[in-house]
């Protein structure tokens, strides 16, 4: 693994902060890249990455979600420059350093602040995430994603997809079941059917759920959130839930205030499409496990992230 540290951006410590990876398909625009590398291999891609170094990548499905985060750094520091729990950003690539050289220059262009770039030659670049101490990892390769989860890491895949303009605040929206909780329900609804999905969350109303995949993510997430009122807030967070509010979602809410996760708004979709109302919030991404859901997410222009 050979690391660049960007010395251009204020280095953050890995045990206080929310260190993100991406992936630079996952951030950037590489799909006629990707093909490239694909069907004429390494060799081809790499010159074609040298001969374009200076010209930038356009943005990727995590772009705007990282530039949002960015803007929550700045308002962080603007009312404490002491405070050490920030967001830290880094890239993770399969490139040499030699055909990285374009990502670098392109995440300078965007001004982007990433802090390490660590290109990795392995088979396995997710062997690295814990050492980095890495929250989130956002990538386009669906193994990555498998293996990050395996190692116990909270992450997402990213499909290619045009992007919005940024704005701020970040806003995030989680799905419920196998997204934030874990996917015990999902189980019951798949044996017994809705009918048996509602007897079991009444019967189970009391009880907090199983923790999902992205809980820890959406727990540092909502540490940094707390540290701002309601109406100054740069962090806004959705959970937008196949659940019907009256049956199931009084074990959601519960769940979440036995976390102690504050979330700013809850949809309980009661099975209805979910797109209509993530046209609305606008997140700059969201987290789902069902591919109809990041379908309908992709449809109304959401930058999604399937978690699998």
């Amino acid at each position: 693994e050979s690391t660049v540290i960007n010395t251009n951006v204020k280095q953050k410590d890995p045990n206080e902060a929310l260190v993100i990876a991406v992936t630079t398909r996952a951030i950037f625009n590489l799909e006629e890249e990707h093909k490239l590398y694909l069907e004429k291999g390494k060799e081809e891609y790499t010159r074609h990455q040298q001969a374009n170094q200076d010209k930038t990548l356009p943005p990727g499905t995590a772009f705007a979600f990282i530039q949002a985060v960015q803007h929550v750094n700045e308002k962080i520091l603007e009312s404490n420059p002491a405070e050490k729990d920030l967001f830290d950003i880094l890239v993770l690539s399969n490139n040499s350093p030699e055909s990285g050289v374009r990502i670098i220059n392109s995440t300078k262009h965007y001004g982007l602040e990433i802090s390490k770039f660590c290109f990795v030659s392995d088979e396995d670049s997710t062997q690295y995430l814990k050492s980095h101490g890495v929250k989130l990892f956002l990538s386009a390769d669906r193994i990555d994603v498998c293996n990050a989860l395996r190692r116990g890491v909270s992450a997402a895949l990213v499909f290619e997809q045009e992007v919005q303009a940024p704005s701020t605040p970040l806003r995030v929206a989680f799905d419920g079941d196998a997204v934030l909780f874990s996917n015990e329900t999902d189980q019951v609804f798949q044996e017994l059917g809705l009918e048996g999905a509602v007897q079991y969350e009444r019967a189970m109303e009391a009880v907090p759920m199983g923790e999902g995949p992205l809980k820890a993510f959406a727990m540092h997430l909502g540490k940094i959130r707390k540290k701002f009122s309601q109406e100054e807030s740069p962090i806004r967070t959705y959970l937008v839930t196949a659940r019907s509010g009256q049956d199931m979602g009084i074990r959601a809410i519960k769940t979440l205030r036995e976390w102690g996760l504050a979330i700013d708004e809850a949809f309980f979709m009661g099975g209805a499409p979910k797109g209509p109302i993530l046209a609305q919030i606008q997140p700059h991404i969201f987290f789902d496990d069902g591919l109809h859901n990041i379908q309908g997410a992709q449809d109304v222009g959401v930058p999604s992230a399937w978690v699998p």
